[in-house]
């Protein structure tokens, strides 16, 4: 089963979700910006992914420019910062059990779903 973190309002996310209802697949929508994402679950898809918390960091955010640009920051405090400002993280991300992709160019998200 994957699961998508989607936001209604970027078309690439919305894009990702088309391929996931036109693949048949079995998934789940968590839309992280009304139902945020706790740190557990942040490291679980950091894992998932196989990257840095600031492989997923939105850097062109307001949110971003205005509290931590500039910053030297620990992996521990940009999980933080996104666990403040679920806006920061990348979307869409599409996951398994097992592996994710960060669904840019969503191209990334058929080759996943395959």
């Amino acid at each position: 089963m994957y699961t998508i973190l989607h936001n209604s309002r970027c078309g690439k996310s919305r894009e990702a979700m088309k391929i996931l209802e036109e693949s048949n697949k079995e998934f789940t929508v968590r839309e992280y910006l009304k139902n945020p994402l706790n740190k557990e679950e942040i490291v679980s898809i950091l894992g998932k992914l196989n990257v840095k918390p600031m492989d997923i960091i939105r850097t062109n955010e307001e949110e971003w420019k205005t509290n931590f640009r500039g910053k030297e920051l620990s992996d521990e405090e940009l999980i933080d910062a996104m666990i403040a400002y679920p806006k920061l993280i990348q979307r869409p991300i599409v996951f398994d059990e097992k592996s994710g992709v960060v669904g840019r160019p969503t191209e990334l998200v058929k080759e996943f779903i395959q």
